[in-house]
């Protein structure tokens, strides 16, 4: 038997030429494709003849392009040697790596549910048009917000809130130019970039178009939604020349609207930064307040008209400032919430409730009950109310509290019946509705809520006794509340013709307002006015005297 053939170097060269995974492709002086491996020939003939038109370079070169549905790197190599010149040309399929690189790209770049340029993105574009900007140029910077969205959320769905982002891109997006560019920053937050404007007149002519375009309804998943944006304009050069103080200044046109008229359009003026100076000023005292405990609480009776006998109290939060003046909490409890402060504040207000237990005992008696407010976004706030609850039935008084909330709290999509109020029942405090008549109320809504008190709003209280249509609503409101099995209060009693009406047209027994007391901060608490009767309740010990202090609660 003969021995086996050894290859010669030229066949096991082509032999490993033609196993490479990279492609491989000879051209010869007059660009015909004298070689061709199995890798080169698998991107198809015609593949192989468009690398034809890179091999006739005399320099060695690089290029990345697409053949068909793949993404190649091309490299050319001349070569000179006796026998004559060719080219050999490699061919590497990167069609993986350019589609990882445009998947990170997209994600650094580009806003995933909407599709849109996200901040990084804008905020890049918006600086190369300022950098290339020329005497005479002038764009729009404008900023919009979404109103309510957290409520359309609750109400409908997350799924709902995010098809209703998408298609409200879409709706401004069909009113753009292709030099406009629009972003999503935020959750429910989008900038726009109108380049060029004539004036602020023609920027403001196309941001208002946009806005009632946002108020037509949006049909989702069989659902009529209608919705508004608040946005706020800036213009270049007239208002910054950065994106920074252009930003800024759009931003404080958008709280305008959204602290005047909610689903307007606001242009940016000098009194707006001073606002939001001031506003800014107001934030570091709020945090400043909360950190050094100087809220107080002050304590409004509810009384039987009847009787004049107090049946409960409301603990109303007050701010005392630097200056000791005593500050409502109308100043600054919608900025506490927006800042995400109000929980601090509650916790507060609840530890310096239950320590005047013992006061409110010895003035009002051991039996009224005390009610502390808990803003909507709190109520469905879950963690936070279950450490809430937890804290209140700790200190062994439950049962003393109701709980007050509006209306919208209800309304959230389930998430307050559901997971919070089993909680508040478990403890053995009570909810009441306030402010009832101004919110979110429908008819098979508030057939399913379990709350054990109804307050209605001052505004069908004030006057009663002169307004014949407000004496209808009111009647069908106390029926409302009888049917449903809650007590019924009149809230913003101040005169005697409203108390009169009250006793001799209604059942409402319950009423609150300052014909009867105004808050009374503690130091006060003692003066209890004249027609409060039967208030003092001297008791050798009062059962709010072996009240325990939850750990929470020591530390607010």
């Amino acid at each position: 038997m003969s021995a086996p053939t050894s290859p010669t170097p030229q066949t096991l060269l082509e032999a490993v030429i033609q196993t490479l995974p990279v492609g491989v492709v000879v051209f010869d002086e007059q660009g015909g494709c004298t070689l061709a491996n199995a890798a080169a020939r698998a991107l198809g003939d015609s593949a192989v003849h468009a690398l034809a038109a890179a091999a006739g370079s005399s320099r060695e070169a690089a290029h990345v392009e697409a053949i068909g549905d793949r993404v190649v790197e091309v490299r050319t190599h001349p070569v000179t040697e006796d026998h004559g010149s060719f080219t050999l040309t490699t061919v590497t399929d990167v069609t993986r790596h350019h589609r990882i690189q445009r998947e990170l790209i997209t994600k650094a770049f580009i806003d995933a549910l909407t599709g849109l340029p996200n901040r990084t993105m804008f905020e890049q574009s918006i600086g190369e048009v300022l950098a290339g900007s020329r005497p005479g140029d002038r764009f729009a910077l404008a900023f919009i917000d979404l109103d309510n969205f957290k409520h359309i959320n609750d109400y409908y769905s997350h799924a709902a809130g995010d098809a209703l982002l998408r298609k409200m891109s879409d709706r401004i997006r069909a009113t753009l130019r292709p030099s406009d560019l629009l972003a999503r920053i935020g959750g429910d937050e989008f900038v726009l970039l109108l380049d060029p404007v004539l004036d602020r007149d023609d920027a403001l002519a196309a941001v208002r178009a946009i806005s009632e375009r946002l108020k037509q309804p949006f049909f989702i998943d069989g659902h009529e939604i209608f919705a508004s944006a608040s946005i706020g304009v800036s213009l270049f050069p007239d208002h910054g020349d950065t994106y920074e103080v252009l930003a800024r200044q759009a931003d404080n046109a958008m709280y305008r609207v959204k602290g005047e008229l909610k689903g307007g359009v606001s242009l940016f003026d000098d009194a707006m930064s001073q606002a939001a100076t001031a506003r800014m000023a107001v934030e570091q005292r709020l945090r400043l307040a909360i950190r050094d405990r100087c809220f107080c609480c002050a304590f409004q009776p509810k009384v039987d008209m009847r009787t004049h006998a107090v049946t409960g109290v409301e603990v109303l939060l007050r701010w005392r400032d630097e200056l000791g003046m005593i500050q409502a909490p109308g100043d600054f409890i919608a900025l506490a919430i927006e800042l995400g402060l109000i929980n601090e504040i509650t916790l507060q207000v609840l530890a310096e409730t239950v320590r005047s237990m013992p006061d409110i005992d010895e003035v009002f008696g051991p039996d009224v009950t005390v009610s502390l407010n808990i803003a909507a976004k709190q109520a469905c706030d879950v963690p936070f109310m279950t450490a809430f609850c937890a804290s209140l039935g700790e200190t062994g008084l439950a049962e003393r509290f109701v709980l007050e909330l509006t209306e919208e709290a209800f309304f959230t999509a389930g998430r307050f019946q559901r997971d919070v109020l089993p909680r508040i029942r478990a403890i053995g405090a009570r909810v009441s509705i306030d402010d009832f008549g101004v919110g979110y109320s429908s008819l098979s809504a508030l057939a399913d809520i379990t709350a054990d008190e109804l307050k209605i709003d001052r505004s069908f209280i004030t006057d009663i006794d002169k307004r014949p249509r407000s004496q209808i609503v009111l009647k069908a409101i106390e029926s409302l509340g009888a049917a449903l099995g809650m007590s019924v209060v009149a809230e913003g009693v101040e005169t005697y013709e409203e108390v009169a009406y009250l006793l001799g047209a209604t059942q409402i027994r319950c009423a609150q307002g300052y014909y009867f007391a105004r808050p009374l901060l503690l130091d006060q608490i003692g003066q209890v006015e004249p027609r409060l009767s039967g208030s003092r309740h001297p008791s050798p010990r009062s059962r709010a005297s072996e009240l325990r202090m939850p750990s929470l609660l020591r530390r607010a």
